[in-house]
């Protein structure tokens, strides 16, 4: 990372700054970047700069201070500069100036002037709806009499003014009571950072039990590149007010403050009410650069393969009656297949597994493995149970239908009764659960039932339904609602 004085009077008393990078990534698409910056102080008034920070810098979130509490270090003043010239920056800087532009005729290079009437610009507006309008002006350059809305060539400016900067810089006037050298650690938030996480299961080719491996994939759009830095990742929901600091952005600002520490593997712990991940080498991470890193892998998680029938295609009790004879008919053949498994010690993990997408393999008889279904996944404490939805099963079909339905005349009384087949054209036997939503109204009972079932929740059951190979079962109930 290079660092140079903002502008040339400023050389007489700016030092050489050098940085060692720490970052922590959040979920949330920001990050926050930690900087070792030498910085040699007199007595009184100091300016100093340092460039090289990201372009989606958060200005009022900058810490700077002596992490050995040995200097009372003030920042009088801060300016941050987050407009590195580029050639648009460059054409606006010279905008009513006449320059020169360099073309190819006929295999002949050729250099004339032209006036920049026009930088290219972004202009904003708000249409009758109170949406924002964005719109990049082109260029207008004056050449020979005439006004082109491109530029006739490639543009060469005049050499850089002194004001100039070629990278995100912030700039200080720094007071302190003596003179100091020491190496102050510079903490900021920036936008621009994200991570997520994904995890392969492989199946062999016979049996549950699955190889799992978690990668996560560290995203950098900041702007800028970092050299050998320590990485952290915080999973969690850290919430963050996008235009003033509250106690959780406080919270986060602590945890800029810790240090880095390198691992020989990814190291997870709880930290606040998150979870702390630390990647176990420093690492270059480039602007516009994904990197991948492997932070869990256990070699036997035994897994649960589930078939579940919601015939009623996910109708649910939402808090008023419903006596609409129609109502709840709108069955679904189709058998969900579910992997569900514990993040437990006991079966190979046991760790705080983040949200992220996992994606399912079984290994062929040819040795190939196959894919055979992915979901995404919540951030998951350990030992919580993991359900996974892969699909519909192929050769399992449900069919739910309502046979009876009766409202009394004079009470307030409901009540009907459904048969829910299941019809296994496979060759292996398979458990079906059936799930039944009792959606009508709160107050229910039921009052007839060919299998037994369990009650999951207020307003729901289930029923196992054993089928073999090639076979048809059906269960059948009648729920009574009365309000």
């Amino acid at each position: 990372m290079k660092h140079f004085p903002l502008i040339p009077a400023l050389l007489a008393c700016a030092s050489t700054l050098s940085g060692q990078t720490a970052i922590t990534v959040y979920n949330g698409n920001f990050g926050v970047v930690r900087e070792t910056v030498q910085l040699e102080l007199i007595k009184g008034i100091s300016e100093q700069s340092y460039s090289g920070v990201t372009s989606q810098l958060e200005p009022e979130s900058v810490i700077l201070r002596d992490p050995r509490g040995q200097i009372a270090l003030s920042i009088v003043e801060q300016s941050y500069r987050g407009d590195p010239v580029d050639q648009t920056r460059l054409l606006q800087m010279f905008e009513g100036e006449t320059i020169h532009f360099l073309k190819v005729i006929d295999g002949k290079e050729v250099v004339e002037a032209g006036k920049i009437v026009r930088a290219p610009s972004l202009s904003k507006a708000t249409d009758r709806y109170g949406n924002q309008l964005q719109t990049m002006l082109e260029p207008i350059i004056e050449v020979g009499g005439h006004l082109l809305t491109h530029l006739p060539g490639t543009p060469l400016f005049p050499s850089l003014g002194d004001d100039s900067i070629l990278e995100p810089t912030l700039s200080w006037k720094l007071y302190s009571d003596q003179e100091a050298a020491f190496g102050a650690q510079l903490s900021y938030l920036t936008d621009g950072m994200s991570w997520k996480s994904d995890y392969n299961l492989v199946l062999p080719e016979e049996g549950d039990e699955v190889t799992l491996t978690g990668w996560v994939s560290i995203e950098n759009n900041t702007g800028t590149s970092f050299e050998d830095a320590a990485i952290k990742l915080i999973a969690g929901d850290v919430n963050k007010v996008q235009e003033q600091p509250d106690r959780r952005r406080n919270e986060v600002y602590a945890m800029a403050m810790a240090d880095a520490r390198a691992a020989p593997k990814v190291e997870a712990k709880k930290f606040d009410e998150f979870h702390m991940y630390s990647l176990p080498l420093k690492t270059t991470l480039r602007d516009r650069e994904t990197k991948q890193v492997e932070f869990v892998r256990s070699e036997k998680v035994a897994t649960k393969k589930l078939y579940i029938y919601d015939g009623s295609g996910g109708i649910r009790y939402y808090g008023s009656l419903n006596i609409n004879q129609n109502y709840g008919q709108n069955a679904q053949p189709d058998v969900a297949i579910y992997r569900e498994f514990k993040n437990s010690e006991e079966n190979g993990l046991g760790v705080a597994l983040p949200a992220g997408r996992t994606r399912f393999y079984r290994m062929d008889n040819d040795g190939q493995m196959e894919f055979t279904g992915e979901n995404s996944i919540d951030h998951t404490p350990k030992n919580e149970t993991i359900r996974v939805y892969l699909g519909n099963a192929f050769d399992i079909v449900g069919e739910r239908t309502r046979s009876q339905f009766y409202k009394h005349p004079s009470r307030d009384m409901l009540r009907e009764t459904f048969e829910i087949e299941i019809r296994n054209r496979s060759e292996t036997h398979v458990t079906v659960n059936v799930i039944e939503q009792l959606y009508r109204w709160s107050n229910w009972v039921i009052v007839e039932h060919s299998s037994d079932y369990e009650k999951t929740d207020a307003q729901t059951i289930e029923f196992p339904v054993n089928v073999a190979p090639e076979a048809t079962k059906t269960v059948s109930y009648t729920v009574e609602y009365t309000w």
